[in-house]
């Protein structure tokens, strides 16, 4: 039987090492995997401190990668952990198995790094029509919700960087669109067209001008012209007629 569980792990979960599967369970839609983990304590997600104190333990149901045409449901057996630092604000906290689980997540790491690089490829609607036909039910909202909580890409600095207009609401409300020359891959939005936009450096959360060596600007009627934004003298090198 052990030798059993361990083939079953290995085949499910070659890459996670702190889990046993306890039992299989298939019927004709559904495949329910019985888990737990294998360490005998955790870290506290606050303080980092190991404790091996359990204050009580519940089952957690994921939804996990679907097999065979079958959707599949991980019934995780999880531990609460009472912190052994009389200092830390959380007296207890809910062991995570890295590369699985994450707080309050309803889906396994690998099932939502699938959903997420189809909301990246697809979007939000098509993705969520595509992710039914590979058994994994998802609502549109979602998908945009996974791609959202990606972290921001590490982006080089821009040589030539592109200003054009885009509107929010057409005749009434624009913004100014940054935009990668030589990747043409966008850089980030504005919320508007001013030239003193360009020169904040971490208008919500982002850098904008990093320091690219010229600007290519397109339809953008903006008071002032980019190397007026403050960061550094920029050489605006091209310019469609009728936009001057």
């Amino acid at each position: 039987m052990e030798d059993v569980a361990l083939r079953l792990k290995a085949l499910l979960f070659p890459a996670i090492a702190d889990i046993a599967v306890l039992s299989v369970d298939v019927d004709i839609e559904k495949v329910r995997l019985d888990a737990q983990c294998t360490t005998a304590g955790a870290a506290c997600p606050e303080c980092g401190v190991c404790s091996t104190r359990v204050h009580s333990s519940y089952l957690r149901f994921l939804a996990d990668v679907p097999s065979a045409g079958r959707s599949v449901v991980l019934q995780l057996r999880v531990r609460r952990f009472r912190c052994g630092n009389t200092k830390c604000p959380r007296q207890t906290f809910v062991e995570q198995i890295s590369g699985l689980t994450r707080r309050h997540g309803q889906r396994t790491e690998r099932l939502r790094s699938i959903l997420t690089a189809v909301g990246l490829a697809l979007a939000g609607r098509a993705g969520a029509r595509l992710a039914a036909v590979l058994g994994m039910s998802i609502s549109r909202s979602t998908v945009l919700r996974l791609v959202e909580a990606l972290p921001e890409p590490e982006v080089p600095t821009p040589r030539v960087v592109g200003v054009d207009e885009y509107a929010t609401r057409k005749g009434r409300r624009y913004g100014t669109v940054l935009v990668e020359v030589e990747t043409r891959r966008p850089i980030d939005l504005l919320p508007d067209r001013e030239a003193s936009s360009l020169a904040r450096p971490a208008a919500r959360g982002r850098g904008r001008l990093p320091g690219p060596r010229a600007v290519l600007r397109g339809r953008l009627h903006c008071r002032g012209t980019p190397g007026d934004a403050g960061c550094r003298p920029l050489a605006l090198v091209a310019q469609p007629r009728g936009s001057r």
